[in-house]
């Protein structure tokens, strides 16, 4: 090969080798990039569309649920509020047997939308009539949720035993109107 043909021939191979790594760094990496994240986006659009259509699906559901929650719901006012708590304690306990010992009820007010009501509720009695009292509170309409437990044994043969509950009520607030 003569110098001449040689030399052009290294010029163009570097002149297609700068291309080459231009091309490949410039434009073909920043488009995989792009192509990726269009990927990423298309697919989590995919999920939102596919959340929304079963959202959508169990709508009735969803409405009926919040209108019981609301409906249930303890009174905003929270002298009412309390009133409401203290009778179906007192009723749950007249049902089952069970004889409460001590109330300690607390409001919490952590959001504009609603309150919740923190009651300790202690009662005694045996292991059947406890029960009850668990079962009807559980199956009431207030919209309550009952946080913690604990039984003991007061006696040695476990006849006679206490049962400690904390029970959380949700009292939700009118909207404000502005």
């Amino acid at each position: 090969m003569k110098i001449k043909n040689r030399q052009e021939f290294l010029v163009v191979l570097t002149a297609a080798a700068l291309a080459l790594l231009v091309g490949v760094d410039f434009v073909l990496a920043p488009l995989g990039g792009w192509w990726s994240a269009r990927q990423a986006q298309v697919k989590d659009l995919r999920t939102k569309v596919t959340d929304g259509n079963r959202l959508l699906q169990r709508e009735a559901s969803i409405r009926s649920r919040w209108r019981d929650m609301t409906v249930n719901a303890l009174p905003a006012n929270t002298s009412l509020a309390e009133q409401k708590l203290l009778t179906a304690v007192d009723g749950w306990s007249r049902s089952s047997g069970a004889e409460v010992t001590s109330l300690m009820p607390q409001w919490k007010n952590e959001s504009t939308n609603y309150m919740t009501l923190t009651c300790r509720v202690e009662t005694s009695g045996t292991l059947g009539t406890l029960s009850q009292f668990l079962y009807d509170l559980e199956r009431g309409p207030l919209a309550l949720r009952l946080d913690s437990l604990e039984l003991t044994a007061r006696d040695k043969e476990g006849q006679q035993m206490t049962l400690s509950t904390e029970i959380n009520g949700l009292a939700l607030l009118p909207p404000d109107k502005k």
